[in-house]
């Protein structure tokens, strides 16, 4: 599995993706969130761990139960 993440002045955005047996990553879930006032004045690299955070307790029930290693 693999946790695509971005963020932007006001969203966040991301995608889980598995790699199916033909060897070709296909997505899963996606995430969308709007960032809150206060959100929206983090720096750069703050809000880009904000959406590390997010994305995994978002899927965290998908992640906990995973067999195989997964990548951010």
């Amino acid at each position: 599995m693999r946790i695509e993440l971005d963020t932007f002045d006001y969203t966040i955005g991301g995608v889980l993706f598995m790699k199916y047996e033909d060897r070709k990553w296909r997505s899963v879930v996606y995430l969308s969130k709007l960032l809150n006032k206060t959100e929206r004045n983090y720096e750069v690299y703050n809000k880009e761990m904000l959406a590390v955070i997010r994305g995994l307790e978002n899927w965290r029930h998908l992640l906990k139960g995973a067999r195989f290693k997964f990548e951010i």
